[in-house]
């Protein structure tokens, strides 16, 4: 069965341009907005649940941070008071050392905690950082093709690199600044009143000032840093998609267009970088200055009291030692308004991510896919990239029988690669459906219909990794010598041995050390190792020459033997034997037939094949 709208003008076949990772043009409402920060806040915390154990014992260690620190004037406060109370040198000495042991023991204790705060919650925010980017990662690879149509690659490697550092930051600092200043501060406080309950509140006084600037500036710093985070990323995509493409560019000579294309974007996220250092230098200038004041105030108001015989001289040293003290907590708070700035806003730009759902997904009850006969069936389907774009497939019905060899031919931007891609479900149709055996592909698991249907792209794409590396891709537990018989049947197993270590050569980046051949050689023998019921090739024989094209076009006919197998040519003479050739135009498909049946109804097949003879 085969009919098509002829009236239909289906676009061009290529996916639309990737752009930007892109958010919703209408804002949300003030309501919505804070459901969504408090559900990304509950998130956030809910990496924290692995390791209670070693935030506790972190935590714990913070609290004897602060207990000591607070100890440390008190004891001075005693050891004055002593001197100054004794008129026998030596009858001091004894309690003096005595106190200067214990002070000494404080420090050692001081010490270790601070190490265990250091070390374990580094690694803790460490851990975390690597669970939240394995889950981001772990998402990303499971987003649609249509989400990567959109998106650049550049910009999600920023999202789970650098955002992902400033959590891990703020996942080990955020608690430990909280818990030490909250218990500093509370804890100086009432030192300072029990030693001057006026003075204390003169002091106190000044940190309200403080915190309003440390928060007013944090809050400056935050927009800028998102910016930031944001102009750093097009910095990535720049460099991915330039280093990319490095060759096209030397071999255009323009390397001075791509330098200056980088330093366009280098120069907006330094713009951005002035931003951040401008919020920065206020508000450390600052809490710089917080200490100083409080230590003018004491100094001038603690010599008034002292003359007026209201403080003592020891107890105008222990306000002095407790300066710094007090000054911690409001530095910690500061950091922590920083941390929380950054790492929210990072943690913000990842979940961002984390919260799109793919758009091809398994239906609620889908069912695992046995190995399929290969009866493929498009009814009335329609489709299109885009909700609001033209169709490129209008009420498309087509049945391909079990085992049949069939090839798609026809002019670029017809919907042939389209129309391969619905098959596994790279998209979704529009409308209509898609049929594997009778059953609605969206009836079974993606997993499933995926193993029972083998891919070879256009598109050549070669991983990092050895020749063996890369043809067990298509089946990653199969043994060497499966390995050597897919590369045999691909006609690839001469040029590998023939390669520096033979299956062991490492082809580089994206292939780059293998001839355009060599490379879709190896894709084809990853196709033969996973032995799929199913195959489509897009364009499989585009790059390789003459005596190339021969040896794997035999090779195709002998995997597709018992298959059902759809070839996308623009090489016509690639698909001679097909048992059926459909042409497939803007208007639909418009021919279907063999070889000889076509070229004897002379009409687009005949044309094609004569311009491809002229040629």
């Amino acid at each position: 069965m085969l009919t098509s709208d002829p009236g239909a003008q289906a676009p061009r076949d290529p996916s639309p341009p990737a752009s930007r990772v892109t958010l919703p043009a209408q804002a949300p409402s003030d309501a919505v907005m804070s459901d969504l920060t408090a559900a990304r806040l509950r998130r956030l915390l809910s990496y924290y649940r692995p390791h209670v154990p070693v935030l506790l014992a972190d935590l714990g260690c913070a609290v004897l941070v602060s207990a000591t620190a607070l100890a440390l004037p008190l004891c001075a406060n005693i050891v004055t008071k002593r001197l100054a109370a004794s008129h026998d040198p030596a009858e001091a000495l004894g309690p003096i050392l005595l106190m200067g042991a214990v002070m000494l023991g404080l420090l050692a204790a001081q010490v270790l905690a601070s190490f265990m705060v250091d070390y374990h919650g580094h690694l803790m925010g460490a851990r975390m950082e690597a669970a939240l980017r394995r889950d981001l990662f772990e998402h990303c690879q499971r987003l649609s093709f249509g989400f990567y149509d959109r998106t650049r690659v550049g910009q999600l490697m920023s999202r789970i690199t650098n955002d992902s550092f400033d959590v891990s930051e703020l996942y080990h600092h955020g608690p430990e600044d909280l818990a030490i200043a909250v218990l500093k501060f509370a804890g100086v406080v009432a030192v300072l009143a029990w030693l001057d309950g006026p003075l204390t509140l003169l002091i106190v006084g000044i940190v309200p000032p403080a915190v309003v600037h440390a928060l007013h500036f944090g809050g400056r710093m935050n927009r800028s840093l998102r910016l930031s985070n944001e102009r750093i990323a097009f910095v990535n995509e720049r460099v991915e998609d330039a280093l990319g493409g490095v060759r096209v560019a030397q071999s255009f000579t323009n390397e001075a267009l791509e330098a200056r294309r980088f330093e366009a974007e280098n120069m907006r996220f330094l713009q951005s970088r002035r931003a951040v250092y401008r919020g920065e230098a206020f508000f450390s200038g600052g809490l710089d200055a917080f200490p100083q004041v409080v230590t003018v105030l004491i100094l001038t108001a603690g010599a008034w009291r002292v003359a007026q015989g209201e403080l003592g001289v020891p107890d105008l040293l222990t306000f002095l030692l407790c300066v710094a003290l007090l000054l911690d907590p409001v530095q910690r708070v500061a950091n922590l308004v920083r941390l929380w700035q950054a790492g929210f806003t990072g943690f913000t730009r990842m979940a961002e991510i984390l919260e799109i759902e793919p758009e091809v997904r398994d239906r609620p009850g889908a069912a695992d896919l046995s190995r399929p006969s290969g009866a493929i069936t498009f009814e009335k389907v329609r489709f299109r990239y885009e909700k609001d774009g033209p169709h490129v497939l209008r009420d498309l019905s087509l049945s391909i029988r079990p085992g049949e060899f069939v090839a798609l031919v026809g002019p670029s931007g017809a919907g042939k690669s389209t129309l391969c891609s619905l098959i596994p479900r790279f998209y979704d149709v529009s409308a209509g459906r898609v049929l594997l055996d009778g059953t609605d592909l969206r009836d079974v698991t993606l997993a499933s219909l995926r193993r029972a249907v083998g891919v070879v792209q256009q598109e050549v794409y070669l991983f990092a990794g050895t020749v063996a590396d890369n043809i067990r891709y298509g089946r990653p537990g199969a043994g060497d010598a499966e390995v050597e018989a897919a590369a045999r049947a691909a006609h690839a197993h001469d040029f590998i041995l023939a390669l520096p270590q033979g299956y062991e050569t490492e082809v580089g980046q994206r292939g780059v050390r293998l001839s355009g051949g060599q490379r879709q050689r190896l894709t084809i023998a990853r196709a033969f190792l996973k032995d799929p019921p199913i195959l489509i090739f897009d364009e499989a024989t585009s790059a390789l020459d003459s005596e190339s094209e021969r040896a794997v076009q035999t090779a195709l006919l002998d995997l597709a033997r018992g298959r059902t197998t759809l070839v996308i040519a623009h090489r016509l003479s690639t698909i001679r034997h097909a048992d059926r050739i459909l042409v497939l135009t803007e208007q639909g498909i418009v021919e279907d037939g063999r070889h000889e049946d076509l070229m004897a109804r002379d009409g687009v097949y005949a044309r094609l094949q004569a311009g491809q003879a002229r040629m």
